[in-house]
């Protein structure tokens, strides 16, 4: 399969950073949170107020209620500790929460910052997990799915790119499913329709369309003010995140029209760099005055 892939017209999850992927719609206060653990929290790496996340959530429409379940869920789930003083209490990221949002830093933020030329060559795949394991289905597909794998049947997984062997190989192993699972590289047979093949492994047109929404919604903002920007990127990096599990970022041989997957990338990042002083300065203020409370 090499290029000129038609565009597709019908349809067909390495280890994330962030909770399962949402429907369309409001986001969960844990997603929020996870969101500003990753840009505020663990890159100063020091302990933060509940307050300060209280508020900082409370700017985002979330509220207290809701806010302190989410930092109870994420506490229960061993990616935040807590330390008391007095009647107040920090928060830590454990050993866990601080590599989970680290290898969720890296995939998003280096995610379609580089295009490749393509060789040609793909990394099939193949594992049978019986449909009452759901579960472990259900790990598998998530952990596939973050590396960019598409599935166009039943345990097939498929991606152009050879390169990702030795993390498909790491999900595998961590998983114990070396005795189900077999895969192979090399250059397709030129059998079949490459178009259907791409349709049945990924729903580009929602992807697009996706995308495409993602510029509209962020190119145009502008923000007035610290609390403006902290809203504004909180937001950007909220939609940003799901990304990587929606678009296999497939190299320009396998489509058939400018993907505007780029553009959203050119976007995410300009803005982000606009707005990052301002939206720091806010969270900033938000720890002081959460610090300075009784």
């Amino acid at each position: 399969m090499t290029g000129g892939a038609t565009r597709p017209v019908e349809r067909g999850e390495d280890r994330p950073p962030a909770p399962r992927r949402e429907a369309d719609g409001e986001p969960s206060a844990r997603s929020l949170l996870l969101t500003l653990l990753g840009e505020f929290v663990h890159p100063r790496g020091e302990p933060v107020w509940t307050g300060t996340l209280v508020a900082a959530l409370g700017a985002l429409g979330v509220e207290e209620k809701s806010a302190r379940q989410a930092l109870a869920r994420t506490a229960a789930e061993g990616l935040l500790e807590p330390s008391r003083h007095g009647r107040r209490t920090r928060w830590s990221l454990t050993g866990q929460g601080a590599r989970l949002l680290s290898e969720g830093t890296a995939r998003i933020y280096g995610f379609m910052r580089e295009r490749r030329r393509w060789d040609g060559q793909w990394l099939v795949l193949m594992v049978g997990i019986p449909e009452a394991q759901r579960q472990l289905r259900h790990r598998l597909r998530t952990r596939l799915t973050w590396l960019g794998l598409g599935s166009p049947a039943p345990g097939l997984w498929i991606v152009p790119d050879p390169g990702k062997a030795t993390a498909v190989r790491g999900v595998v192993a961590e998983l114990d499913l070396a005795d189900r699972a077999f895969a192979w590289a090399g250059p397709s047979a030129e059998v079949g329709d490459p178009a259907r093949l791409l349709a049945s492994a990924w729903d580009l047109d929602e992807v697009e369309r996706r995308y495409l929404e993602f510029i509209e919604r962020f190119e145009q903002v502008a923000v007035r003010g610290g609390n403006d920007a902290f809203v504004a990127q909180v937001r950007m990096v909220q939609e940003w995140r799901k990304f990587p599990f929606l678009d296999p970022d497939l190299p320009v041989e396998l489509l058939d029209h400018a993907w505007p997957g780029a553009r959203a990338a050119t976007t995410f990042h300009d803005r982000h760099a606009r707005w990052h002083r301002q939206a720091q300065a806010a969270w900033d203020r938000m720890a002081q005055d959460a610090a300075q409370r009784n």
